[in-house]
């Protein structure tokens, strides 16, 4: 590793402790990210991004801090220090994924999922609208899932995605229509401690058998929609995962049919992050729900 000064500088000033070198970290689709070694011997993560959005990464401080309240649920690294410009957080030390870990993290997820009372989860929402991605995510509490979904998670992006010619005139079509059947698709169930944006980039499967969750995009909402993130661009080990999960806090029958109805979701995100064939993806799994 060497030293970035400007990025080292930066962080010094946030931490209040030396660093002694950096290195960049692939993979994220949004920030840059930094590891940094601080003098301690310590290890971090720096993320930041030019001219981010507003409280940018102080909504993503806050979700963290807020998927900690749940108890004995998922695992998410320290928050170190967050500013308009970055965040840092406690660098999770790559491992491999295997039976038992996943399994374990199965049964945490089920965990947060159920900690209403502890995260103060009263609707479905959230006090503040968020991100997902780059983003904005409209988070203002509605009392239904149906309602929910259907006003702050699929039509603002659909209307993004259409706009842009993202989207398909039919494929647009048949994603309203599924929504707005979304009452008879989804069984109502008490809102859930969501992380929200749980694809498998987002979970980070470290030494030990400690599977650790980042970037969230937190709100309090159907737990299907975790779990069909999760489902939707391949985690390894899922089926342990989901059994797992079970164990703790069976899912309505009929889950594993509604999982590409919450996949429309991010599929839309997706579309207006990227572009590509996320619109007509999403529009063909609509079509399996009218």
């Amino acid at each position: 590793m060497a030293r970035q000064p400007v990025i080292a500088e930066r962080a010094e000033q946030l931490l209040g402790t030396s660093v002694v070198a950096t290195a960049p970290v692939a993979g994220g689709d949004i920030a840059t990210a930094v590891k940094l070694r601080l003098s301690s011997g310590r290890s971090a993560l720096l993320k930041t991004l030019t001219a981010a959005p507003p409280r940018f990464f102080e909504t993503e401080a806050a979700g963290l801090r807020w998927l900690t309240r749940a108890p004995d649920g998922v695992a998410t690294p320290e928050v170190l220090a967050v500013a308009d410009d970055c965040i840092i957080v406690d660098w999770v030390e790559p491992g491999r994924p295997d039976a038992d870990a996943a399994a374990s993290f199965g049964r945490a997820l089920a965990r947060t999922h159920a900690a209403r009372d502890a995260a103060g989860v009263a609707s479905y929402g959230a006090g503040s609208d968020g991100y997902i991605g780059r983003l904005p995510m409209p988070n203002r509490p509605l009392d239904t899932w149906a309602e929910f979904y259907a006003e702050r998670r699929i039509l603002p992006y659909l209307r993004v995605a259409r706009d842009k010619g993202l989207l398909a005139a039919d494929d647009a079509a048949s994603i309203e229509r599924a929504v707005a059947a979304g009452a008879t698709i989804v069984p109502e169930e008490p809102p859930a401690l969501l992380h929200g944006d749980l694809w498998n980039g987002n979970v980070l499967w470290g030494t030990e058998g400690r599977v650790v969750v980042i970037d969230p995009a937190a709100y309090a909402g159907h737990r299907e929609v975790d779990l069909a993130m999760l489902a939707l661009f391949g985690l390894p080990q899922l089926p342990a995962v989901m059994a797992a999960y079970q164990d703790v806090a069976p899912l309505a029958d009929g889950w594993d049919d509604r999982l590409a109805f919450h996949q429309l979701f991010p599929l839309l995100v997706h579309a207006c992050l990227f572009g590509g064939q996320y619109g007509a993806r999403a529009g063909r799994l609509a079509q399996r729900y009218l």
